[in-house]
């Protein structure tokens, strides 16, 4: 099967308080999805990337290219209100038959083994979703009352999530909810099991400014 990725890079990042949108924001010389990109295109085994920006943004992407003298291929949409109808536009550019890897544009630290377990165990089972263990301890909020929980029952879910192309694409024909935090709660809600497998703690997602000094960390570091 043709393996694609789509990088959603739709959101505004509010949170890491800068003028334009995080993924945009550079790091260490060069704009965070772009980073991520690169990230992708050296593996010769993905047939196409497609990256989803915000509404309104095309012209300024165009400029970054030129900046950064930037001329990797891919294909560009503009995205939705939500991550989910971003995530839903960009899936009309994965054909049926395709494996489809959907990724944070603000994770520049994926992996080949990542990308190769999570293709692997999809092209099997239809989806797969990489995870990483807790190692905080954990306390549920009720109210103005905390009780401590069991962190082995907890995973952190990242991206990029693999799924069959058709699978995710039909889940999308539902309804847009809040309770759809990512692709796989999508497709948890059209009825199909979920699997995880054993994700990255250096695949990290770039919110905070915090997150970026330590992002600028690990690159100086490899």
């Amino acid at each position: 099967m043709d393996k694609y990725i789509l990088i959603v890079a739709g959101g505004k990042g509010i949170r890491m308080k800068s003028e334009v949108p995080k993924q945009f924001v550079e790091l260490i010389g060069m704009p965070i999805v772009m980073r991520t990109i690169d990230a992708f295109s050296v593996d010769r085994q993905i047939d196409q990337i497609t990256m989803v920006i915000p509404n309104g943004y095309l012209s300024y992407w165009k400029e970054l290219c030129e900046k950064h003298h930037f001329s990797t291929a891919l294909n560009i949409i503009e995205g939705g209100p939500q991550r989910y109808h971003s995530v839903k536009r960009g899936l009309s550019m994965v054909p049926n038959d395709a494996l489809v890897a959907i990724h944070d544009a603000a994770r520049p630290f994926i992996t080949k083994e990542i990308l190769s377990t999570g293709f692997k165990i999809a092209t099997k089972k239809g989806n797969a979703i990489p995870a990483i263990t807790i190692n905080e301890s954990l306390r549920e909020i009720s109210g103005s009352l905390s009780k401590s929980v069991n962190r082995n029952l907890y995973r952190v879910v990242q991206t990029p999530q693999f799924f069959h192309a058709a699978l995710i694409k039909k889940a999308y024909q539902q309804p847009f909810n809040e309770r759809f935090t990512d692709d796989a709660t999508i497709l948890e809600a059209s009825g199909h099991q979920i699997y995880l497998f054993e994700g990255n703690s250096s695949n990290i997602k770039i919110t905070t400014p915090e997150d970026l000094k330590l992002a600028e960390s690990m690159i100086r570091i490899n």
